[in-house]
C-alpha cells in the first residue's frame, strides 16, 4: 500500500497530514506557511510510496447554502489544479471540511493539548487536516466515490 497526504489548504498558512504506510490511519504532520506548501509535499511524496491526496473544500464542495461559494473556495481548487498539474499521475480528491475546525479543537482538548497551545495560529490545522485525511479514508473504504 501506499501513504496519502491530506491538506486543509489556507491563504496564509495550511496544515499537512499523512497516512500510515499502509494507508489505513491519518495523523497530522505539521502547519506549514503556504508559500512553502509545495516544497514540503515535495519531501514527503519523495520519502515514501505515495498514492495521492485528499484536498478539504469547504460547506459540501464549496457551496454555501446561504451564499454559494465560500471565500476560500476558488483558491482551493486552484491549488487542487496546481497539484494535478504538479503530480499528474496522481489523484487529487476534494473532501467536504464541514466543521473540522471545530472537531479538531475537541480532539485536541481530548488528547490534552492545553488552552494556551490550541489559540496559537495554526495549532490546529495539522488536525484538521487528519481529520480531513481519515474522512477520505473512510469514504474510501465504504466504497464512496467522488
Amino acid at each position: 500500500m501506499s501513504r496519502w497526504i491530506g491538506i486543509d489548504f489556507g491563504a496564509a498558512r495550511t496544515g499537512i497530514a499523512h497516512t500510515d504506510a499502509q494507508g489505513l490511519m491519518a495523523f497530522p504532520f505539521k502547519t506549514v506557511p503556504t508559500s512553502e506548501l509545495i516544497n514540503v509535499l515535495e519531501r514527503l511524496v519523495e520519502e515514501a510510496d505515495f498514492a495521492g491526496f485528499a484536498l478539504g473544500l469547504p460547506n459540501a464542495w464549496g457551496l454555501n447554502l446561504q451564499t454559494g461559494a465560500t471565500h476560500s473556495t476558488n483558491l482551493i481548487l486552484d491549488f487542487q489544479k496546481q497539484l494535478k498539474k504538479k503530480w499528474p499521475n496522481y489523484p487529487v480528491h476534494l473532501v467536504d471540511e464541514t466543521n473540522t475546525s471545530a472537531e479538531a479543537v475537541q480532539a485536541s482538548i481530548s488528547g490534552g493539548m492545553k488552552k494556551k497551545k490550541r489559540r496559537e495560529k495554526g495549532s490546529l490545522d495539522a488536525v484538521a487536516a487528519a481529520l480531513i485525511l481519515q474522512r477520505f479514508l473512510e469514504q474510501k473504504s465504504s466504497g464512496f466515490k467522488k
